[in-house]
């Protein structure tokens, strides 16, 4: 992530708000449905208090951050505040943190970014400064944004951020006719595929994978609190209740047949279906799992699936980010990663904005997202000065 630019009163308010990012991201596993913060206080150079937002029903980050500058017989007053996310000013769960900030009498609160949620959006900041407290905004924005881009599009959009996960040969192969994939990347490459997963709300994979691979869609190579959810895309419900995924977690299944006898068996194995017809037999509304996944507090969504999965999702536009794990060999004849309609026209072309390469091991990392999307996104959490 480069560092954005420091606030022309302050030059050090980026390495603050930096350390108060890396907080956050100590909790990437743990805190959906709510974001990811971080919080960071600061006087005369000295670090008095930090924190990060707890599991749901625990307290936010400014909160932790307080306690933890009490329990060390730390005076905050009179001192900076750095948070990821502007605080909260309503009762939810947990009292606003805005209160807490107040009645700490803190000079200064620097915000990375604004909350879009109906119940903050600018009144947690406008409420600091009725209380005198200076508020400084849109340090680190865009890193910020990188940390709970689902939070925010679920917020934003009432949809979650979702980005689909391939490996891939050189030239764009992920496997053999006979249906031999494993393994095409090496195990570094696999263990962040695990870190990818373990941080999503959501595995969503379809009804192909599920039949050719039966997989668990665990998280298995990091260690997570909270495992995501599994979904299947399955549109003739012809999922079996002995698939391997059905391991007494909840299954949420979304399809585009009734069939009372299938659906009382799914059920018993665990499985939730939600009825969702496309405009096509036996086909499920892609664009309106994904609302009905806002609506039940998804944030972000990890696709594992096939080719024909991967390309209807990218085709329906409900991919945000590609997570392409890129082998260094070439498999020549064989099964491409997205299966899409054939194009007349360049510019009819899905186009997604590389945006970070990462070497893992022999294999190369590559990020691609919809730049428009992200570029709204970033839109709204920027805060009036």
């Amino acid at each position: 992530m480069s560092p954005s630019t420091p606030s022309p009163d302050e030059p050090h308010d980026t390495q603050w708000m930096m350390h108060a990012l890396a907080l956050a991201e100590r909790v990437l596993y743990s805190t959906t449905p709510n974001p990811r913060v971080g919080c960071v206080i600061v006087k005369a150079g000295e670090l008095l208090g930090e924190g990060a937002t707890q599991p749901v029903g625990g307290p936010h980050a400014e909160v932790c951050a307080l306690r933890a500058a009490a329990a060390a017989q730390q005076d905050v007053t009179g001192a900076t505040v750095y948070v990821t996310l502007e605080p909260c000013s309503h009762f939810g769960r947990t009292p606003p943190c805005v209160d807490a900030l107040i009645a700490a009498r803190v000079a200064r609160v620097v915000v990375a970014m604004a909350d879009p949620n109906p119940a903050v959006n600018g009144a947690g900041i406008a409420r600091l400064r009725r209380a005198g407290i200076a508020v400084t905004t849109d340090v680190c924005r865009s890193e910020a944004l990188a940390l709970n881009v689902g939070f925010i599009s679920r917020m934003h959009a009432g949809r979650p951020w979702v980005w689909a996960k391939m490996a891939a040969s050189l030239d764009g192969r992920s496997a053999l006719h006979n249906g031999e994939s494993q393994w095409i990347t090496g195990a570094v490459a696999r263990a962040d595929g695990h870190h990818w997963r373990a941080r999503a709300c959501v595995v969503l994979t379809g009804m192909g994978t599920v039949e050719k691979d039966d997989p668990q869609l665990t998280v298995r190579a990091v260690s997570t609190p909270r495992p995501p959810r599994k979904a299947v895309i399955d549109g003739r419900l012809a999922l079996r209740p002995d698939a391997r995924l059905f391991d007494g977690s909840d299954v949420w299944v979304f399809t585009a047949t009734q069939d009372p006898a299938r659906e009382q068996a799914l059920r018993a194995a665990g499985a939730r279906i939600i009825y969702l017809p496309g405009d096509q037999p036996e086909k499920v509304d892609l664009a309106g799992v994904m609302l009905w996944l806002g609506a039940n507090g998804i944030n972000e969504v990890h696709v594992e699936a096939g080719a024909r999965l991967t390309g209807a999702l990218i085709a329906a536009g409900q991919v945000d980010e590609l997570l392409l794990y890129m082998a260094p060999l070439v498999l020549g004849d064989a099964v491409g990663w997205a299966q899409l309609p054939a194009l007349t026209h360049l510019d009819r072309a899905p186009r997604y904005h590389f945006h970070d390469v990462a070497a893992l091991g022999e294999d190369l990392r590559l990020r691609a997202r919809v730049a428009a999307r992200w570029d709204a996104l970033l839109a709204s959490v920027q805060i009036e000065q």
